[in-house]
């Protein structure tokens, strides 16, 4: 089971923060990505790198990963993952990353890096590599750019 927890910027020490998800959109499309490796679409994002602010993080991994030239980039919150083990003798450990909006103007060519290809959705696919989180975040952006 993976339960996810939303948190404020400073509710979470920014050493903890391994990752950065960025939900895009792009002409009132959302932007997610094929892995080379997978069979599912993703919302953009991935693992800070040692010494990177984490609004650097989110930068880079959306152009990597989307193709994306302009664009306006907002931080939402900080989530967790947390994953329960059957076994009951262990304690959930957490991770935490921050959750960004991204309003795309402008994508370029797809770098060639770990991504297949891009794709532009009205809504989330069925088939996705994180299907107990991807919706969650999602939402959450939502309601954010909603107010």
């Amino acid at each position: 089971m993976i339960n996810i927890d939303f948190f404020k910027w400073n509710e979470v020490d920014d050493r903890d923060l391994l990752f950065a998800v960025i939900v895009s959109r792009f002409q009132n499309k959302w932007i997610l990505a094929k892995h080379k490796d997978r069979d599912t679409w993703e919302i953009p994002g991935g693992h800070r790198e040692k010494g990177e602010a984490i609004d650097i993080t989110a930068e880079r991994e959306l152009q990597e990963e989307t193709g994306a030239k302009e664009f306006k980039l907002v931080p939402i919150c900080i989530y967790s993952v947390t994953k329960e083990d059957k076994d009951t003798t262990k304690h959930p450990v957490s991770t935490f990353g921050g959750l960004y909006f991204a309003q795309v103007t402008e994508l370029g060519d797809l770098p060639n890096l770990e991504i297949e290809e891009i794709r532009l959705f009205d809504k989330l696919p069925s088939q996705l590599t994180y299907p107990e989180i991807q919706p969650q975040l999602l939402d959450k952006v939502i309601k954010y750019i909603s107010h």
